[in-house]
């Protein structure tokens, strides 16, 4: 289980968030919200141990995420980041398949099962028909999808995601918001994503993380913590609640 303890973040002269102390389970999907520069994307770089937190600490089945060895580190939690620095040349295929590196034996490379696993991953994403392309060609959310295939692949317990629905058409992201949670459920995997789409964050996740920006925030099971007056507080807009058998989704409210 991964967990945070204590922890505060901050960034140079802010501190975001005090004691923050949050279990994320196994089968568990967790939307983490909040407005821009309340402290979403450190959260996500303390979680996967590339960063440290102010105060307090994170670790993964009782050991500290920051000391574990980064292959040992991937093999348990894959994050995708928001933004991704340089450029990489190679087809999608090869990109995704960078993703089973903290599975490979240094002697034998990739093997067939790597293979299949990573072209596994690219049909779940419905990103098969460019498979030979080069990955530079693609467009923003071509890549997007490509990028989670990659974490796919890697086949890791805990999924870290800031904003995993970026760049992505409405229909793309209804499937890999189902993709995701579907994996967490039948797998007990963990999914913790940032989210700003209102269309999805009280559907298919179980659990939400509120990020004020005033230091403070409240996590819990997403039938407690997501209310529209939580809501209005955390992103300081109006919003209309909207039901749709079991699930809910937050307009604003414009």
């Amino acid at each position: 289980m991964l967990s945070c303890e204590a922890v505060t973040l901050a960034v140079p002269g802010r501190i975001l968030c005090r004691n923050l102390s949050v279990r994320f389970g196994p089968a568990e999907v967790w939307a983490v919200l909040g407005r821009n520069g309340t402290g979403k994307t450190t959260l996500i770089h303390a979680l996967a141990g590339l960063s440290s937190p102010g105060q307090g600490k994170v670790s993964l089945g009782g050991r500290m995420v920051a000391a574990l060895g980064a292959r040992e580190r991937a093999r348990e939690i894959g994050v995708v980041l928001q933004l991704e620095e340089g450029t990489y040349w190679g087809t999608v295929e090869e990109y995704v398949l960078l993703g089973r590196f903290a599975h490979v034996s240094p002697w034998s490379g990739y093997s067939a099962d790597d293979t299949a696993c990573a072209r596994a991953a690219l049909e779940a994403v419905g990103a098969s028909a460019f498979s030979k392309q080069p990955f530079g060609t693609l467009s923003g959310g071509e890549r997007q999808r490509v990028r989670i295939a990659q974490v796919l692949a890697q086949s890791p317990r805990i999924f870290l995601l800031d904003e995993p629905l970026q760049h992505l058409d409405l229909a793309h992201q209804a499937h890999v918001l189902k993709l995701l949670a579907g994996r967490a459920r039948e797998r007990r995997e963990t999914a913790v994503m940032v989210m700003h789409e209102p269309l999805w964050i009280g559907r298919g996740c179980s659990h939400a993380l509120l990020l004020a920006g005033d230091g403070t925030a409240e996590a819990g099971p997403a039938a407690e913590i997501l209310t529209r007056e939580r809501l209005e507080h955390v992103y300081g807009c109006r919003l209309n609640e909207v039901r749709q058998g079991e699930g809910r989704s937050f307009v604003p409210d414009i």
